[in-house]
């Protein structure tokens, strides 16, 4: 039986602490305004994600909650949530930690909705249990969160895919002041947050730079302050190669991957935001499993060894190798990458 619709309906959400996991959270979102007409979604989150909900139709309202790692913040919480007593009907948790659960309860929204975990019983009034053989991928868990126990219970329901606003005059801007845009252009997102065994080898990326440039394209890396270094193995004496890593912000990274053909990536938050902005992914996955964080596109291709000790999803490779990631040659996205081009 589908649950009732509640026109004006003023829903928080817990989001989540990751790039990659905020893009996925947009399913749920597309969801509940899907299924409940007239509601409202505010979405509760660290501060860096505000520049990412902008380019979410769906998002009515960003509040921030800027804690540091590791931090409890009781101070923060307790003054966030007096702030938002009366303010919503429903809050939806995503994390499924403690801590997370705090504030829509303080904030005594009426009715709080979140999987069972870390002892949540007091803190949620809707508890859910995670089947993790049914919701065997990370958006499937959040979006189940947005339906009614019983459908989300089976597991067969339909998942949105993301699809992020481009704004056009911040990517022209972007172009002209880092002097891109001669030439089509291709991505290339060296880092991932999660470790070295999510990562391919930067001779690989370089090999396939070089490539790319021979074969009449423009190459744009991209990353954050801690990929700069990344950034410049791959881009050092090549032409038509740009290391933009650290250059630009979130939201820039929206505009700029909008601009480009394809897309070549770890298992990263940014990997997420190329797919949803629509272009061609190349996703490379080494300790990590396509089969629960895949790119949320039909425009996406999957680059797996699947070797006997994949995924591992370990942060480092136990065995010292990192095959997984080392034997899947540059040659082969690059073949990739051409056959699409040309179709």
């Amino acid at each position: 039986m589908a649950e009732s619709q509640t026109t004006g309906e003023r829903i928080l959400v817990v989001g989540p602490s990751w790039v990659g996991d905020m893009v996925m959270a947009q399913s749920l979102f597309k969801t509940l305004k899907g299924r409940r007409p007239g509601c409202s979604i505010a979405v509760l989150a660290p501060g860096w994600s505000q520049p990412i909900l902008a380019r979410m139709a769906e998002v009515d309202e960003a509040i921030g909650l800027d804690v540091k790692h590791g931090e409890f913040g009781w101070g923060a919480r307790q003054a966030l949530a007096l702030s938002l007593r009366g303010r919503f009907d429903h809050a939806i948790v995503l994390p499924r930690s403690w801590k997370s659960a705090l504030v829509p309860f303080l904030a005594k929204v009426p009715r709080r909705t979140g999987f069972t975990g870390e002892q949540r019983f007091l803190l949620l009034n809707e508890r859910r249990r995670l089947d993790k053989t049914l919701l065997d991928q990370t958006v499937k868990r959040f979006v189940a969160l947005g339906l009614p126990e019983g459908e989300a219970a089976r597991g067969d329901f339909a998942i949105p895919q993301p699809r992020l606003e481009v704004d056009a005059v911040n990517l022209a801007r972007l172009k002209a002041e880092h002097g891109l845009g001669e030439r089509p252009a291709i991505a290339m997102m060296p880092g991932a947050e999660y470790g070295p065994a999510k990562q391919w080898p930067l001779e690989h990326f370089r090999r396939l730079a070089e490539q790319l440039i021979d074969d009449g394209f423009e190459v744009r890396v991209m990353g954050g302050p801690k990929d700069v270094e990344a950034g410049e193995a791959i881009v050092s004496g090549l032409s038509q190669a740009f290391n933009l890593c650290g250059r630009t912000q979130l939201a820039d990274a929206v505009d700029l991957l909008a601009d480009c053909r394809q897309a070549v990536t770890n298992d990263s938050g940014l990997m997420h935001v190329a797919a949803a902005v629509g272009i061609r992914v190349q996703a490379i996955y080494g300790s990590s499993s396509p089969r629960y964080t895949p790119p949320l596109s039909d425009n996406a291709r999957i680059h797996t060894l699947a070797l006997t000790c994949a995924p591992c999803f370990e942060r480092t490779c136990p065995l010292g190798h990192t095959h997984c990631l080392k034997q899947l040659a540059p040659e082969r996205l690059f073949r990739a990458i051409r056959e699409e081009s040309l179709a």
